[in-house]
């Protein structure tokens, strides 16, 4: 019986190995990898901003007033009395009052001035303006304002020439003398016809210079302290030179001047391009 059994298990081994020759076994499928996929851009609607650097703020300076202590009106003048200016005629030049103006004009060969000066008041600290209208002016020709006249041809004289050019004069006995020499402004007018306001500002040897109420330059000097009010013009050459002065107003200053600098400072504000 065992043996029977044994040679079974024997003859079912040997059919099924020859059974496996004729039914190979399947090739195995390989598994494909799936291929990595392309990323997909990311759209980013609200991108992240950089925090800007916060700075201090900086404090804005205010522009330094040009004429502290300005008070008010000690006198306005609008050329109506002639007996309170020096008037002269003669056949090269004149200075007459006439029309609410103080009309000054040279015709003959230069180089020569003509003046005319207030008789009253004094002043020591004050603020003058008074609008120049030129007629005739050219080249070198020039121009302006005269304060504290004392007898004995003493004064100061802001100077406008006809070339676009202002400087302050001092004179003592009539020798004059340049404070602080020519320099170009945009507001001095090129030639005639023009229209030019001309200011000044003094407290003691503090003087301030403008025209068309534009700063030009500040001058020290403690030489001169109290005089009058005057204006001239001067020819240069042959051509003539006529200009009008009209609507003088002085108002008192109040006001105490800080240490002063030895130097002479100049501050414009040109409104047209200034000569080089």
């Amino acid at each position: 019986m065992k043996l029977t059994i044994i040679c079974q298990v024997t003859f079912l081994l040997v059919f099924l190995t020859a059974c496996s020759g004729l039914f190979p076994a399947p090739t195995p499928t390989p598994t494909s990898v799936p291929e990595t996929a392309t990323p997909t851009t990311v759209i980013v609607w609200f991108p992240p901003t950089n925090t800007p650097t916060t700075f201090a703020s900086q404090a804005i300076l205010a522009t330094p007033e040009q004429r502290p202590g300005l008070g008010g009106l000690l006198f306005s003048d609008s050329f109506s009395q002639p007996d309170l200016w020096s008037t002269s005629v003669s056949s090269g030049a004149s200075a007459t009052v006439t029309g609410n103006r103080l009309l000054l004009s040279i015709s003959g060969q230069g180089p020569v001035s003509i003046v005319s000066l207030r008789s009253q008041p004094m002043l020591g600290d004050f603020y003058a303006e008074a609008t120049a209208k030129l007629s005739l002016c050219e080249g070198k020709d020039q121009f302006g304002m005269i304060f504290r006249a004392a007898p004995g041809e003493n004064y100061y004289r802001f100077t406008v020439s006809c070339d676009g050019q202002v400087r302050l004069e001092r004179s003592l006995s009539g020798f004059n003398s340049p404070l602080l020499d020519w320099l170009p402004s945009g507001d001095a007018p090129i030639a005639a016809p023009a229209d030019v306001k001309i200011g000044i500002w003094a407290v003691g040897g503090e003087m301030r210079f403008f025209l068309n109420d534009h700063h030009q330059f500040t001058v020290r000097d403690p030489v001169l302290q109290i005089g009058t009010l005057g204006f001239f013009v001067f020819a240069s050459g042959a051509a003539p030179i006529t200009a009008s002065f009209l609507d003088l107003s002085v108002h008192s200053v109040a006001y105490v001047s800080p240490t002063p600098s030895p130097i002479p400072s100049r501050t414009p504000t040109p409104s047209r391009t200034a000569i080089p």
